[in-house]
C-alpha cells in the first residue's frame, strides 16, 4: 500500500535526485524553457517553485536559502535580479508543463516546462483577447446597408456572330427607337425618377442595352433558325 507516499522519487536515491533537481532548476530558470519528461517536469515544478517565492524578497539569507538548493552562484543571480522582476505581481503559478507526445526510444511521455512570464506569444494571445468587446448587431446591419452599393453586371465576352448582329441593329434601327425619352412609366423605366442626373443615365442606358440584346437575340434567330426550340410535327393517324 502506498499510504502518504505523495512523492514520485524517480527511480533514484535521495543524492541522485536531490542533485538532478537542483540542476534541472538552474536550466530553468537560465534558459526560461527545458525540455524533459512529465514525471520530472511535475517533481521539478513542486522544486522550483518555492525558490522563485523566495526570490521576490532580494536579501542576503533568501540568497543563502536559494543557493543552498541550486549551488549556482550565475542562477541566483538571474532568479534575483531578472526572474523575481517578471513575476513579482504573480501570486504563483509561475511555470507552465506542455505536452509534446512520447519519446521515439521508450515511449516515454515529453513535455517542455517553461516560465510562464518569459513566452512573449502566449503573453501577446492573452492581452488581444482581454482587449476584445462585443460588437452590436444593429451598428453591424446599419454599417451593411449603408456600404451596400449596386453591383456592375458583368457580361460575357461577346462572340463574332452577335457583334455582326449588333452592328446590323444599330445600322437599321432608327434613333427613335434606341434613345428612350424621359417618362413617368415606372414599368419601363422604374428608376427614372431618381434625383440626381447620373441615376437616370444609368436608367436609360440599362434599358437602351436590354433593347439591343431583344433585338440582337431575334436577328440571331432569324440568321439560324435551326438553334431555336424545335415544335413536333403532328402524326397523321393512318
Amino acid at each position: 500500500m502506498r499510504h502518504n507516499k505523495k512523492n514520485n522519487h524517480l527511480g533514484r536515491k535521495t543524492a541522485h535526485r536531490s542533485a538532478m533537481l537542483s540542476n534541472m532548476a538552474s536550466s530553468l530558470i537560465m534558459h526560461k524553457r527545458i525540455f524533459t519528461t512529465v514525471p520530472k517536469a511535475k517533481e521539478l515544478r513542486k522544486y522550483v517553485e518555492p525558490l522563485i517565492t523566495k526570490s521576490k524578497e532580494d536579501t542576503t539569507h533568501s540568497r543563502r536559502e536559494v543557493f543552498s538548493k541550486l549551488q549556482n552562484k550565475v542562477a541566483v543571480t538571474e532568479l534575483f535580479q531578472t526572474v523575481s522582476q517578471k513575476v513579482g505581481d504573480r501570486p504563483g503559478g509561475y511555470t507552465r508543463i506542455i505536452k509534446t507526445g512520447f519519446r521515439l526510444g521508450d515511449n516515454a511521455s515529453m513535455c517542455f516546462i517553461e516560465l510562464v512570464d518569459f513566452n512573449e506569444n502566449m503573453l501577446s494571445d492573452g492581452k488581444a483577447k482581454k482587449t476584445r468587446t462585443r460588437r452590436s448587431r444593429r451598428k453591424a446591419s446599419d454599417d451593411a446597408v449603408a456600404t451596400d452599393a449596386p453591383k456592375a453586371k458583368t457580361s460575357a465576352p461577346k462572340t463574332k456572330e452577335v457583334k455582326e448582329a449588333e452592328e446590323s441593329v444599330k445600322e437599321e434601327a432608327p434613333a427613335s427607337e434606341i434613345v428612350v425619352e424621359e417618362t413617368a412609366n415606372t414599368d419601363v423605366i422604374p428608376e427614372v425618377e431618381a434625383k440626381t442626373d447620373k441615376e437616370k443615365a444609368a436608367a436609360k442606358q440599362e434599358v437602351e442595352e436590354e433593347k439591343i440584346a431583344a433585338s440582337v437575340e431575334a436577328k440571331l434567330q432569324e440568321q439560324n433558325p435551326d438553334t431555336g426550340k424545335k415544335v413536333p410535327l403532328p402524326r397523321d393517324n393512318a
